[in-house]
């Protein structure tokens, strides 16, 4: 069976499901959906690993605020000049992030190719 990869970027996981569903009609072998971003790491997890904000011993604000977790303090100051590090804005209406960082990854059957890239448009996927 020939196979072809279908890579979909959406705004929300749901489009994502709701594209997934779709394509478990078709000959699915692989999918995964996942969430990206623009920095390394997963940055603070647990409140634990905080440290004193007052005394500044956290590791960066790209830390803190965009869940960055850099090797270089260069990077992490790049990061923190980001309007989306200072709390003051993320760009989007009600200072909600906008964008695509919803992947869904997708191995169909290269006979289904062109049904699976029209599912997933019609899910919302660029």
């Amino acid at each position: 069976m020939a196979e072809r990869a279908v890579l979909a970027y959406f705004n929300t996981p749901d489009q994502a499901d709701e594209a997934l569903e779709g394509l478990k009609r078709l000959r699915l072998s692989e999918y995964e959906i996942d969430r990206f971003d623009g920095y390394p790491g997963t940055g603070m997890e647990h409140l634990d690993q905080l440290g004193d904000t007052i005394a500044g011993t956290f590791r960066s604000l790209g830390f803190l605020t965009l869940g960055g977790d850099f090797d270089s303090p260069d990077a992490a100051a790049l990061a923190a000049s980001s309007v989306s590090a200072s709390g003051m804005s993320s760009g989007g209406p009600n200072n909600r992030v906008t964008g695509r960082d919803i992947l869904l990854t997708a191995i169909v059957d290269v006979d289904d190719y062109d049904e699976a890239v029209a599912i997933c448009r019609q899910a919302g996927a660029l």
